[in-house]
């Protein structure tokens, strides 16, 4: 019977699959199969384009995540799949709006405002935004923790995002990959949500039915008074199990059955069987409580804090990126602007020196060091403008999605920034700042949320040293039912429903019932592989502590070293610019003397060069200020503040339109 009973259950599980197929391609059917539906994560502002290599390969339209997580009144759209949309590889339009005469003329805010808006790092960060609550959506339901990606995402060459690296991750639990469980900086943490088991909170509904005929050869005709013994078998039975927070569980039973058979010995044929039975349990001991057994949600939401700091950090990693790359290419714009006035400055004067070898007034050694110095400032010219071709290509892939457009890649990007003549010393106190990365730097602060979450687990670990002790208590009834056998001989038989409705009243109105109330211990002995991971958890926790500390050292070194950096670099301005002021003085008397015939092309030239390598001193060290500015603002964390960038126009993807007094554009 038992096995009968495996069977019919394999057999109604395969027809609920195919029921619930049938159902979702019926809602499915006539649905577009672009992935034009629906924005993916952070571009719901933004139209999607779909790129044909990346659609989906089935018929559902693409479902925004906020959808997904809603709850449905459709009861099948529990059983269905959703689609992502494909993400939009299209730039965003505040791009071509900034393009005149074939030059993309570029702002140190545009860049930022570009970057916010088409940065790949950007749009890959976006999605663990919504990876985040999908841990949310099954640890509600009593699903373990997936974890949540803590790293900055770099995948963008140029400049320095000044934080941590890619691929770190946070907030899994100890069922995960083994090995030495080491996360980032070496910290462990594969304990984090050790404790009790956890069921399931979504409520399951099991049923089976089944329709058995069998057919027995008898040796003797004794027992049913028939040489073949036939039963006819209808079964069915439901259950229902929900398990609650509190340690607590719910099970209902019903179940029956209806059997005929060909003997005559039998009393009551058809013969008709109800039970009915509510089984609840509740942990005592171990496993009580909201504590253990909301664990993996409380971890899941602070988890999806760390995620939103997570992606904090890593708009500061792009913004702090897409500065070093635009000083970096105003950098190599001036370089190859001084870099043309030499070589003009050159061929003009191998041009008089030419004229005056034919006057005979020179050597035509003169000329020939005239020609040597010319070739030397174009070939110095020559790797400016592919050093400036190079930083060009290093901010226009920062700032767009796709780079497919053949005049986009070609196209020269023009800064419009420069940096301020005034130097102003930075007056704010390096205590206060101190104080301030303290409060605002993200790696600090998700150092404090993984803290929590070892320190929940700390106590489910030492809930799951005790023993585990269960009440249980179940009431159950049971009916039978059938109609007389006409062919029984002893008619002496218990009256009985006929019918299936009075034996399921039978079960119900408590005239067979059974009821049962009990406990269920369970003691490990000596309880080592428990005793083991609550250790490790204390041993977890206190590290992470240590971890805190050395991270607030960290940055007060970062804080003081960006200050030093700072002033290092205002002073080593203020001295490139004197150089370059006593170049273009003496150059300019090398000039007024060669006029009056007392100095020479050589002269002349010589202090030309003096002057373009004092011209290109200053240009980088102005660089090297403005770095060290923008690594001031990421040591101190308030990089954001200082540029007016909000976090939710970076999720979104969309920048709302700014005055063009926006700070951030030039120094100081």
């Amino acid at each position: 019977m038992n096995r009968n009973m495996k069977q019919s259950t394999s057999r109604l599980q395969a027809l609920a699959a195919i029921f619930l197929l049938a159902a979702n391609l019926a809602q499915t059917k006539g649905q577009s199969p672009s992935g034009s539906g629906a924005a993916a994560p952070g571009d719901a502002k933004q139209a999607v384009i779909s790129a044909p290599q990346s659609a989906p390969a089935q018929g559902a339209a693409p479902v925004p995540f906020s959808e997904m997580m809603q709850r449905s009144h459709n009861p099948f759209n529990a059983y269905r799949g959703e689609i992502v949309a494909p993400p939009s590889l299209a730039n965003s339009s505040r791009l071509y709006s900034l393009v005149r005469d074939g030059k993309l003329y570029l702002s140190l805010r545009d860049a930022i405002d570009l970057s916010l808006e088409n940065n790949l790092d950007l749009v890959i960060a976006r999605y663990n935004i919504p990876i985040a609550q999908t841990d949310v959506l099954r640890t509600a339901a009593g699903g373990q923790v997936r974890g949540v990606n803590t790293g900055v995402v770099s995948g963008t060459p140029g400049g320095t995002s000044g934080g941590a690296g890619a691929g770190t991750g946070a907030g899994g639990t100890s069922s995960g990959a083994g090995g030495a469980g080491a996360g980032a900086s070496g910290i462990v943490s594969n304990t984090l949500g050790t404790g009790t088991n956890v069921s399931g909170y979504d409520p399951v509904i099991t049923a089976n039915a089944y329709v058995d005929h069998t057919a027995e050869l008898l040796t003797n005709t004794q027992i049913y008074g028939v040489p073949t013994y036939h039963v006819n078998t209808i079964e069915a039975n439901m259950t229902y199990q929900q398990a609650f927070p509190t340690g607590s569980s719910l099970e209902v039973d019903w179940d029956n059955s209806r059997q005929t058979s060909n003997s005559q010995n039998n009393s009551v044929n058809p013969q008709l069987y109800a039970y009915t039975r509510v089984l609840v349990q509740q942990q005592l001991l171990a496993g009580f409580g909201l504590g253990p057994n909301l664990r993996f949600l409380r971890i899941a939401r602070t988890n999806q804090k760390i995620g939103d700091i997570a992606f904090r950090a890593q708009v500061i990693a792009t913004v702090t990126q897409i500065c070093d790359i635009y000083w970096d290419l105003v950098e190599a714009y001036d370089t190859e602007q001084v870099g043309e006035r030499t070589v003009a400055f050159a061929q003009e004067t191998l041009d008089k020196s030419r004229k005056q070898l034919e006057l005979k007034a020179i050597p035509e050694m003169d000329v020939l060091k005239a020609e040597g110095d010319l070739a030397q400032r174009q070939q110095d010219l020559t790797i400016a403008r592919t050093t400036l071709e190079l930083q060009e290509l290093y901010m226009k892939n920062a700032i767009t999605r796709s780079l497919d457009d053949p005049a986009l890649e070609e196209m020269p990007v023009v800064p419009t920034d420069h940096i301020g003549s005034t130097i102003l010393p930075d007056t704010t106190p390096i205590e206060e700042q101190i104080d301030t990365a303290l409060k605002s730097r993200t790696e600090l602060q998700e150092s404090i949320l993984q803290s929590k979450n070892q320190e929940l687990s700390r106590k489910t670990a030492r809930n799951a040293l005790l023993p585990s002790l269960g009440l249980y208590g179940f009431y159950s009834g049971s009916g039978y039912g059938g109609v007389t056998n006409p062919l029984y001989v002893n008619q002496d038989t218990i009256p009985m429903p006929g019918g299936y409705g009075g034996t399921l009243q039978n079960a119900l109105n408590n005239s067979s019932p059974e009821y049962q109330v009990g406990l269920q211990l369970n003691i490990p002995l000596r309880n080592r592989v428990a005793k083991a991971d609550q250790y490790r958890t204390e041993l977890e926790f206190r590290q992470s502590q240590v971890y805190a500390e050395e991270l607030k050292k960290r940055i007060h070194i970062e804080v003081r070293n960006a200050r030093y950096a700072l002033e290092q670099g205002a002073s080593r301005v203020e001295a490139a610019r004197k150089a370059r002021d006593l170049a273009a003085k003496t150059l300019d008397i090398m000039q007024k003397e060669q006029q009056l015939g007392a100095g020479s092309n050589q002269q002349t030239l010589s202090a030309d060069h003096d002057l373009a390598v004092a011209e290109s001193a200053l240009v980088t060290a102005e660089t090297a200020y403005e770095k060290a500015r923008i690594e001031v603002r990421r040591a101190t964390g308030t990089i954001l503040e200082e540029y007016g960038i909000s976090v939710a126009d970076a999720m979104s993807g969309v920048v709302e339109a700014r005055s063009s007094g926006a700070e951030g554009s030039h120094s100081n």
